[in-house]
């Protein structure tokens, strides 16, 4: 899985495909190739191990030239980084394709076709599609029909892109589960993974949607639903690209990063949810049979992805009864460590080359874990070239030093973690993890929600205005987002900050409350709602100012001491997703009444890469 470019035009569309997958660079990869059905009538393909430049090398020296063709950036899943399995995949020189996702019953599937004789030359899944598309082709002579009945057969989560020597006129694509978007020319169309790949050629743009299968001419598209119904999608118009190194309208990158958590957790969330699970397979090639053998967590980590990681102790232990430890990689590396047996090692990193969590990383080889997995953002890191196991993030750039997004987006990582362990060691109910996964496909829709507060957050800011000192309060897995929130403040409008457990509040802290600390609370409607209430009514009660951040159905309301903000529901396992984005916007807000630098607060740097 990673990037997909499809193009037919009049002109050489070489050039448009491999500037697509220059793009699509950010979402990492480690191969890459190119189809096309070349002027010599024929298909032609190139392929090669490592970067874009690589390919666009051996294309300088072998070109290719036609009028259609098919390009993709692989994220190995099924087998080895290595030209063989790099996409396009080819079926008897008549048929190329390329795909995004995971097909779980490939294997059965290949061991069909291995017994009509076809010939694999890979380790991967996606060369079982093509070679599938061949056969039904020998029953069904248009190759819209063979796709039907192909993707029929097909369990997982795709979105594929083909085309064919025998009807070279066309791109046939497919999705489930798995992100396509059509580009609109004129004489000319084009088919992309995301349509940052396309923005050179069009800023018109067709998305398709659960099941839809597109047939793709250079004059003429159309579009067959789940049913075989032909449809009409409205073309939207693309103006900026979201995730571009430019502020747009807004003031400060922060803020920008704020406003795209929802796009970016959706990202990361494509290709790795099946109808009731998730796809252990993003993690990497066998990695449900290792998760089965797991029987102990190490998390790693630093700052921000520190606390990721508290919260995913939370998930982990309650839901798929794994022991779990959680530790700041300063620390871990000099101590140490007494590893129990079969432990996974997880480090979390937005750039992947911290350096206490990358040092941890190298230290962890010395002991006796049954592997390493790593969190992160930037696919060519050291942190990802070095662990056994990787889910990337997706969150695209990270411009403001306060992390925002890429915290989101490694909740998100986490929890599917959490959810592929269940399953694999058959501690998490299926029905309890289908009714997360069914949360996880509303996730982005309640962080737009959550962001849509926004305005009336500004406002609020203002309790903050002359304030020196501030308290964050949570309970449960609520506890590490308290402290997310404290770090943030602190971060950027040089406010002091402080978290803790609200269980703890008598335990000294409230020693500390008067009418010049403002308070702030997370208050999820979960099991623990009337412990916390109770919390507060102990600030109160000492004259404390109180911001609470309250589920619609918490049952809490405002009074002289108390601003109540109501969030919307969510499951409760999700909640401390939804709940870290009040908390970065006030932050983001009160940093602005401060008038300090947002985006690059005094003495922090982005990417923490000496000790």
């Amino acid at each position: 899985m990673c990037g997909i470019v499809g193009a037919i035009a009049e002109r050489n569309v070489s050039a448009i495909l491999l500037e697509g997958l220059k793009r699509l660079e950010y979402r990492g990869y480690d191969s890459a190739g190119m189809a096309i059905y070349s002027e010599k009538n024929r298909l032609q393909r190139l392929r090669r191990i490592g970067k874009v430049a690589e390919l666009a090398q051996a294309l300088a020296e072998q070109p290719l030239t036609g009028h259609i063709g098919i390009a993709h950036t692989r994220w190995a899943t099924h087998g080895v980084p290595s030209e063989a399995n790099a996409h396009p995949h080819f079926s008897s020189e008549e048929l190329a394709v390329v795909h995004n996702g995971i097909i779980e019953n490939y294997q059965e599937l290949r061991t069909e076709l291995q017994g009509y004789g076809y010939v694999f030359t890979s380790q991967t899944d996606t060369e079982t599609i093509v070679h599938l598309l061949h056969h039904l082709q020998k029953t069904h002579s248009d190759l819209l029909d063979a796709l039907r009945v192909a993707v029929s057969q097909l369990k997982g989560a795709y979105g594929l892109a083909v085309i064919s020597a025998k009807q070279p006129d066309r791109i046939l694509a497919a999705r489930s589960g798995s992100p396509l978007v059509i580009g609109l020319g004129i004489g000319e169309n084009f088919l992309a993974s995301d349509p940052l790949a396309l923005r050179q050629v069009t800023d018109r743009f067709i998305f398709l949607e659960e099941g839809d299968i597109a047939v793709i001419q250079r004059d003429d598209l159309q579009i067959y639903d789940a049913h075989a119904a032909a449809v009409e999608r409205a073309a939207v118009h693309y103006h900026e690209q979201a995730e571009s190194a430019e502020k747009g309208s807004y003031r400060h990158f922060m803020l920008k990063e704020i406003h795209e958590q929802p796009q970016a957790v959706q990202r990361t969330l494509e290709d790795r949810l099946a109808d009731d699970h998730v796809l252990a397979q993003a993690f990497g090639p066998d990695a449900s049979a290792l998760f089965a053998r797991v029987k102990n967590i190490q998390i790693v980590a630093c700052g921000t992805s520190y606390h990721a990681g508290m919260v995913a102790r939370y998930w982990l232990e309650s839901l798929t009864n794994t022991p779990c430890q959680v530790e700041v990689a300063s620390e871990f590396r000099y101590r140490h460590v007494a590893v129990q047996p079969d432990t996974l090692f997880v480090t979390i990193s937005q750039s992947g080359e911290t350096a206490d969590t990358l040092a941890a990383l190298r230290h962890r080889k010395d002991n006796a874990y049954l592997a390493s997995l790593c969190i992160c953002n930037v696919g060519t890191s050291s942190l990802v070239r070095e662990s056994d196991l990787v889910l990337l993030t997706r969150a695209g750039p990270e411009i403001g030093v306060a992390s925002t997004k890429a915290f989101t987006t490694q909740l998100v990582g986490l929890l599917l973690l959490t959810l592929a362990l269940g399953r694999a060691r058959k501690t998490l109910a299926a029905e309890q993890e289908r009714e997360i996964v069914d949360a996880l496909r509303t996730l982005s829709a309640r962080l737009n929600d959550a962001v849509s507060l926004s305005a009336t957050i500004e406002n609020t800011a203002q309790l903050f205005a002359e304030k020196n000192h501030a308290l964050f309060l949570g309970r449960g897995e609520q506890f590490p987002v308290a402290l997310e929130g404290a770090l943030k403040l602190k971060e950027i409008s040089y406010i002091h900050a402080e978290a803790y457990p609200a269980g703890e509040l008598k335990h000294g802290p409230l020693a500390l409350v008067d009418s010049d600390m403002p308070v702030v609370a997370v208050a999820p409607n979960n099991e623990l709602l009337e412990k916390l209430k109770s919390n507060l009514q102990e600030v109160s009660a000492r004259g404390g100012q109180l911001l609470v951040f309250a589920d619609r159905e918490a049952q809490l309301s405002d009074d002289e001491q108390t601003h109540v903000l109501h969030m919307p529901s969510i499951h409760p396992v999700l909640a401390p997703i939804l709940y870290t984005i009040p908390l970065q916007l006030l932050s983001y807000y009160v940093a602005v009444l401060k008038g300090t630098d947002v985006d690059q607060p005094r003495n922090l740097a982005k990417s923490v890469t000496v000790e």
